[in-house]
């Protein structure tokens, strides 16, 4: 059987790292243990990512047995695979409906919502309030979708929260017998998400080109390793089954051709979006490209 070794001891590691934060750091100091706890939470989830594409073993089988129990806490992996597999249909990619990870409204839903609503929502658009605010109110709409299709009786979707909810309950089981408060975990996973709102704040744009909706961020730093290379985003798009150490070489070695294809969607590093998108929304929340009513 084919292993990608680089993922498999990534995977063995982020777990290493999450354990220090829990059994060993506390006992030096508790900002330490959170700050690993942070970390390797949200380096699950990136690598829950690679797993649900196939890595570090042929199919999904085995590499979702070492990473089914989410550590956020907050996302069932069941749910995380079937709805980003769903978001790879590049056709449908922005779309208010069809892409489960669109964050552009509907304009007649937005005409809807009460003015508190829009001013949160506007909020979230921007970098900052997509960090503080954007786990809350994400969790809140994935929770309320999720929860009508258990009414309509998806038992897909009841299952995975079923499953979630047993691994759930392990976790917190593992964090009681640490020294690491149960308030510090539950903010450590809160912060990991909030990480992980920067990978996903643009990834995707509006633009009447399918191709065009794509980005590449040429970041080479800390948090490119965190996210494991999505941030060169249209290079996983277009070869999904690639894994994340390979992504690099790929792109630098055919740059322009990455570049010409996703229409020149581009950031220097994440210094940059931060720069220009800490306090100002990048995107309206209406998707610009809906006819409006």
């Amino acid at each position: 059987m084919r292993v990608e070794w680089p993922t498999l001891l990534l995977i063995l590691g982020c777990y290493v790292v999450w354990a220090l934060g829990l059994y060993w750091l506390p006992g030096i100091w508790m900002p330490l243990a959170i700050a690993a706890l942070v970390v390797s939470i949200a380096l699950q989830s990136s690598l829950q990512h690679e797993v649900l594409h196939g890595h570090p073993f042929p199919g999904r089988k085995w590499g979702a047995v070492l990473v089914y129990a989410s550590l956020n806490l907050a996302i069932p992996y069941g749910r995380f695979r079937d709805t980003h597999l769903s978001h790879h249909l590049d056709s449908t990619l922005t779309d208010p409906y069809d892409d489960p990870e669109s964050n552009y409204l509907d304009p007649a839903v937005w005409g809807r919502l009460a003015g508190p609503v829009k001013w949160l929502l506007r909020l979230n658009n921007t970098l900052l309030g997509r960090m503080l605010l954007g786990p809350a109110i994400g969790q809140v709409t994935f929770m309320a979708g999720d929860w009508r299709q258990v009414r309509a009786g998806n038992r897909r979707v009841l299952r995975s929260w079923a499953g979630h909810a047993v691994m759930m309950g392990a976790i917190l089981w593992l964090v009681s017998l640490s020294a690491v408060p149960l308030w510090a975990y539950l903010a450590s996973a809160y912060a990991g998400l909030s990480l992980l709102k920067i990978r996903t704040f643009l990834e995707h744009q509006a633009h009447e080109k399918v191709r065009g909706r794509t980005v590449i961020i040429e970041d080479r730093g800390p948090l490119a390793f965190l996210f494991l290379n999505n941030n060169l985003h249209v290079v996983h798009h277009m070869h999904p089954r690639t894994p994340w150490y390979r992504l690099p070489q790929l792109y630098f070695s055919n740059r322009e051709k990455y570049l010409t294809r996703n229409e020149g969607y581009r950031y220097d590093s994440y210094a940059q979006i931060f720069r220009r998108h800490l306090l100002r929304a990048k995107d309206p929340v209406p998707h610009p490209l809906w006819p409006r009513q």
